[in-house]
């Protein structure tokens, strides 16, 4: 695993907290009456066979919104900044209208348009091969010997569109032709599994801002990814950190298990820091009921959403083989946290922790989806329950799985 880190690790000790049982309608450590107790997971062959990875790339990575950039990169007219999404390479880029996002395909032999993963422009995107340009609206702005080819339609030749929205401060694109309900299938799910719309509100992460971002490189399936964050039934295994703030996690039950379940801080914990030190200031929008809790939300695909009182961690996962995803995760924090200049090194440092040991796991776990071992998968365990229902969503947008 390839990690870009501008943290380093500390060395501090673990603070020992007395670990709490919340108490709970239902006991998600025991299966419910009638169920069984363990119940199956995708065959190994789910997680290595490079077609099935394709059909997952063309109906879930290219059928579904994907959280591409900040909007705050590309915040100035002329900004750009290109994202790999599935086979395709997509520019996004602000114009006078508001940001805009269209395939990084020139129209006229084929050649990618902007060759930087970012960069700066004062009126049009040119392509290097044949020099046609194309203004911030997609429209062929110019081209060789142009003039003297007056039936060219500058709207039909111009760069192909993307559908994007802005919601949380990012751009969200859909490279297909007929995008899903961005209020169904991004806005609805993330609000629902953290408590309504009104709970996310609260953190207002749109008026957030960036405050360390750290890009890993993860040799293992976007869906191991997925299941990691999902559940903590290996939380008291190998996170002794991150239980060390959220003793509860050490039960095995995660913040995702049901909806609108905040993990309650440890008694002797005063922030989300990798020591329990304090943090910052809650967010001005954080209610008394969401203080000293950390809630989590799987935005599907592949989009990770952390809350915790005084910044929000969003993970934007791209999955780039079978074996092979790039997971780049971001701190945010209120304004003026950053403008005064305070170290945000240990609420970095706690979660950057939690990344490492969760890609870790993924990694030892890729070798053996190849093996007969695993040929018809494993299973989940009450806890894990809720695990299944993404497997089930990942086959209903692609088909059955491969044969075991």
């Amino acid at each position: 695993m390839t990690t870009f880190d501008t943290a380093a690790p500390s060395t501090r000790s673990t603070p020992e907290v007395a670990v709490p049982r919340p108490a709970e309608s239902v006991d998600l450590l025991e299966a419910p009456p009638g169920t069984p107790t363990l119940l199956p997971t995708l065959p190994g062959s789910a997680y290595t066979d490079p077609a099935f990875f394709d059909r997952e790339v063309e109906h879930i990575v290219e059928g579904r919104w994907m959280c591409a950039v900040r909007t705050d990169e590309v915040a100035e007219v002329g900004q750009y900044r290109t994202v790999t999404i599935g086979r395709e390479s997509v520019i996004i880029v602000r114009s006078s209208g508001g940001v805009r996002a269209f395939l990084n395909v020139c129209g006229h032999r084929g050649a990618r348009v902007c060759t930087a993963a970012s960069g700066q422009v004062k009126r049009t995107l040119r392509c290097g091969y044949h020099a046609w340009s194309y203004d911030l609206e997609g429209r062929l702005a110019g081209a060789p010997n142009l003039v003297k080819m007056p039936d060219v339609d500058r709207v039909a030749q111009g760069l192909h569109p993307v559908a994007v929205r802005e919601w949380l401060g990012y751009a969200w694109v859909c490279v297909d032709e007929d995008p899903p309900s961005f209020d169904e299938t991004v806005v609805q799910g993330a609000t629902e599994r953290v408590g309504g719309p009104a709970a996310l509100e609260g953190y207002d992460v749109g008026a957030l801002v960036l405050g360390r971002r750290i890009t890993y490189d993860v040799a293992a399936n976007w869906k191991l990814v997925v299941e990691n964050f999902m559940e903590c039934y290996h939380c008291a295994t190998i996170h002794p950190e991150l239980t060390a703030v959220l003793p509860e996690f050490t039960r095995g039950v995660a913040a995702q298990s049901g909806e609108a379940h905040g993990a309650t801080f440890g008694a002797r914990i005063e922030g989300f820091t990798v020591d329990g030190s304090p943090g910052f200031a809650a967010l001005p929008g954080v209610g008394e009921d969401q203080d000293r809790r950390y809630y989590a939300a799987t935005i599907r695909p592949t989009v990770f959403l952390n809350l915790v009182p005084d910044h929000v961690i969003l993970h934007r996962m791209f999955p780039m083989a079978p074996d092979r995803t790039v997971v780049e995760c971001d701190w945010l924090y209120a304004p003026d946290v950053i403008e005064s200049g305070a170290s945000i090194d240990k609420s970095v440092e706690l979660f950057h922790r939690v990344n490492l040991q969760d890609f870790e796991a993924c990694e030892i776990t890729q070798p053996a989806m190849s093996s007969r071992a695993y040929a018809r998968g494993g299973v989940l365990v009450p806890v894990e329950h809720h695990v299944a229902d993404f497997h089930a969503w990942v086959l209903e947008q692609v088909g059955d799985a491969p044969s075991a």
